[in-house]
């Protein structure tokens, strides 16, 4: 396609999906946040949309689309309800990781399944003895002639209990030094051993589901290990993570938009002493900066996008986006309920659900200071003397 028929494309998808969010997701999410319950119809509304295969390969069944197109996505979901986008995020992950590294069995096998939404996935990482320091993972997967015998537990995991299958990562080796060589990646579908255990509350991202995962001599097939070779789990993860942290700074975007828009239509309507607010100085100021911030973290996150797209290793720079677009989505947040005073703090608007949801950006995908060590890592690398 040119650059024209991609921009045409993508223009129609996010008018798609932008009336998609304020039409059906808008007027319900209120409602589910507050009761926390799983948005069941409209989830099923983005599956037929296609948007549970927006970057899996058509020839696979998906859209084939880039991710700068994912990232616009992502971001207008998230100005209308950010745990909409729970149920795709962590999906492609999984879907990346199959696409990148999967034999092309594993891809025949799966990617049509994933993109359809027939299946839904997510990623079995975390644990609750450590997020960050993947390389000390405990889960366990023992080779036993055609299957592997998986034991452990991981936590914080999106999609725990309506997800069907899930990027496993778990030790094939506990011996090796450095550890990280002995974690491979498999494709792991629920079943006899593998459960979701409890469900945790939370303070925002509410209405989706984000669990317990518990192996107690779970047996996955050897054909289900992620490009048939051990060992490789933490290279592959590392890699599917940048399109983690693309579409959490894509979030972080649509979050901060999403405030933005509030604050500065109320502070056209809202009068004190005789004048409209948005005539004060100290709020043109605010304005101004929430704008200049929103626009800085978009243009990075879309430049981490289109890097992505070329096929080059991104670490740097969906590490600077993610970093930036999280941190200033809090900031934004926290800025909107300021000009509103009190009716920011009350839930007759969606600003405090905006300032609730803000912190998973910040914590997701490798916190703020995780971030900034990838980040120095890289430009150390790149400046070496």
């Amino acid at each position: 396609m040119t650059t024209a028929d991609i921009d045409e494309v993508r223009r129609q998808i996010v008018a798609t999906v932008r009336e998609f969010v304020q039409k059906d997701v808008v007027p319900q999410a209120a409602e589910h946040d507050e009761n926390d319950t799983y948005p069941t119809e409209l989830v099923e509304q983005m599956a037929e949309m296609g948007l549970f295969g927006i970057t899996i390969p058509e020839e696979y069944g998906g859209m084939g689309l880039d991710y700068t197109t994912y990232a616009m996505v992502f971001e207008e979901l998230c100005k209308g309800w950010m745990s909409i986008t729970a149920p795709i995020g962590t999906h492609s992950i999984l879907t990346a990781a199959i696409v990148n590294y999967g034999t092309e069995e594993q891809k025949r096998e799966w990617l049509p399944k994933l993109a359809s939404g027939e299946k839904r996935g997510g990623l079995a990482l975390t644990e609750p003895g450590g997020g960050s320091d993947v390389a000390s993972l405990q889960t366990t997967a023992v080779r036993d002639g055609e299957e592997y015998v998986v034991n452990g537990n991981k936590l914080f995991i999106t999609n725990g209990r309506t997800g069907d299958v899930y990027l496993l990562l778990a030790k094939t080796d506990t011996d090796i030094d450095p550890q990280h060589r002995g974690i491979s990646a498999f494709i792991a579908e629920k079943g006899p051993g593998f459960t979701a255990g409890r469900d945790l509350n939370k303070l925002g991202y509410r209405g989706v589901d984000t669990s317990e995962l518990i192996f107690q001599n779970y047996r996955v097939s050897a054909d289900l290990l992620v490009g048939g070779e051990e060992g490789k789990g933490f290279y592959h993860v590392m890699d599917a993570l940048e399109t983690g942290r693309i579409n959490i700074a894509a979030r972080a975007v649509g979050v901060a938009t999403g405030a933005f828009e509030l604050a500065i239509k109320y502070a056209q309507e809202r009068e004190t002493f005789g004048k409209k607010i948005a005539e004060r100085q100290t709020i043109q100021n605010m304005l101004a900066d929430m704008a200049t911030k929103i626009h800085a973290a978009r243009l990075m996150t879309y430049d981490a996008a289109a890097k992505k797209d070329s096929g080059a290793r991104i670490d740097l720079e969906a590490g600077m986006a993610k970093l930036y677009a999280s941190e200033i989505c809090a900031e934004v947040t926290m800025d909107a309920m300021r000009i509103h005073g009190g009716y920011g703090y009350i839930k007759d608007l969606p600003l405090e659900r905006y300032y609730r949801d803000a912190p998973l950006m910040i914590i997701g995908e490798g916190t703020s200071e995780i971030q900034r060590l990838v980040i120095a890592r890289n430009l150390l690398k790149q400046y070496a003397i």
